[in-house]
């Protein structure tokens, strides 16, 4: 992603995930399309323990319009799984060992950062 709110959510987010211990392996990967047959990208691709979490990042500048999460679809959430075993093949992991999380960035009128994680997402 280039400039604006959601490359700098995605700065926060992977500065977040690692203030938890997570190990920030990739950011915004894009699958080989002749090769997966996939489109899109993983924002961050982030290691905790023995999983490799691939992780769509959401930022809005408030919920007026609704929460961040409200906005990952369930064909999303199905292309975001297609899209994290695309990347374990690329980088020679176990897909079994591959989860999906979400992070919502949502700002204050004060401009304060407002990070929640949703693990798992199905």
């Amino acid at each position: 992603m280039s400039g604006g709110l959601g490359a700098h959510g995605e700065q926060l987010a992977a500065a977040h995930l690692t203030g938890l211990g997570y190990r920030v392996l990739d950011r915004n990967w894009r699958a080989v399309p002749a090769r997966d047959g996939l489109r899109g990208e993983v924002d961050v691709v982030a290691e905790q323990g023995e999983w490799v979490v691939a992780v769509e990042v959401k930022t809005r500048s408030s919920v007026r319009y609704g929460h961040p999460f409200e906005s990952i679809t369930r064909a999303k959430t199905v292309r975001l799984h297609r899209l994290a075993a695309a990347w374990a093949r690329a980088h020679d992991r176990d897909p079994a060992m591959i989860r999906v999380d979400a992070v919502a960035i949502t700002f204050a009128q004060d401009g304060a950062a407002e990070i929640e994680i949703l693990q798992q997402i199905q």
